[in-house]
């Protein structure tokens, strides 16, 4: 019996979710889209809750990581840097591949879109991009490397928990469609578990040889 080809799993994987990005880009058209977002974003979004929730998607990621590769090389444990490495690759590797997406569908964000319908308050955004949200990006890579990598439920529930808030956040602030979120979402979980099962194999290979 013929094994599948490895590659070609990877291929139909990335093949898997830029259809499931694109479809969910085109049911971001409907209506129910920037209806939902009006529920949600507030007339004066001045919350400072969901204003540090959304900038926490910054320097949780990197003070775990930092800190996590500093053990590591201190103690010279290799699987804790290895942990290190892997997560720094799967955070690389979604903001590309959000950045390429940002910029290929050029979704303009709903402040710039609805200027009388949303509010985001004095900073509208750093860029016009709004397809998908990095941040819920950021935020769903970051909680998929602890749940790979930690695998216990007191754990990983709360950091999904967090990335959840971050993504909300950024519906909250008037920066994000739903549609937005939900995008960057799936692109951070799907391009973390590609991302590590290719850096596993890379591993191995290192180890054999």
């Amino acid at each position: 019996m013929k094994m599948p080809n490895k590659r070609g799993q990877s291929y139909r994987i990335i093949g898997m979710l830029f259809f499931s990005l694109a479809f969910i880009n085109f049911a971001s058209a409907q209506n129910y889209d920037i209806d939902l977002l009006k529920k949600i974003n507030p007339s004066n979004p001045s919350s400072e809750y969901w204003k540090i929730t959304s900038t926490s998607v910054y320097w949780v990621p990197a003070s775990g990581i930092f800190t996590s590769l500093i053990a590591g090389t201190l103690s010279h444990n290799k699987k804790l840097q290895q942990k290190s490495y892997r997560a720094i690759l799967s955070i690389g590797n979604s903001t590309l591949a959000s950045t390429i997406i940002k910029i290929s569908v050029n979704r303009t964000r709903p402040a710039y879109a609805y200027p009388m319908d949303i509010y985001t308050g004095k900073n509208k955004g750093i860029s016009k991009y709004s397809f998908p949200s990095g941040h819920a990006c950021l935020a769903f890579t970051s909680a998929t490397v602890i749940a790979l990598e930690y695998k216990k439920w007191y754990i990983v529930l709360p950091a999904y928990l967090w990335a959840g808030s971050v993504a909300y956040s950024r519906m909250y602030l008037g920066k994000h469609y739903p549609s937005d979120v939900l995008a960057g979402a799936a692109l951070g979980t799907a391009s973390t578990l590609l991302t590590y099962k290719l850096s596993k194999k890379l591993f191995n290979k290192k180890r054999k040889t």
